[in-house]
């Protein structure tokens, strides 16, 4: 922003601050999401999709 106000371009300094508020208030809605979100964990075994695919592959 800095060499386009010192360049005298007008448009470009506007748009750079439309992008940088976009990006700021995304990155506030990230970290607001972030202390709402639950850890499930890992699962402690197989989906059934895998179980099946492994069972299948054993009776050839």
């Amino acid at each position: 922003m800095a060499e386009a106000e010192r360049e005298g371009w007008l448009g470009e300094v506007e748009g750079l601050k439309v992008s940088l508020a976009g990006a700021e208030d995304k990155l506030t809605q990230l970290d607001r999401r972030d202390l709402h979100s639950v850890d499930l964990g890992m699962p402690t075994r197989a989906p059934a999709f895998a179980r099946t695919v492994a069972a299948h592959s054993e009776q050839s």
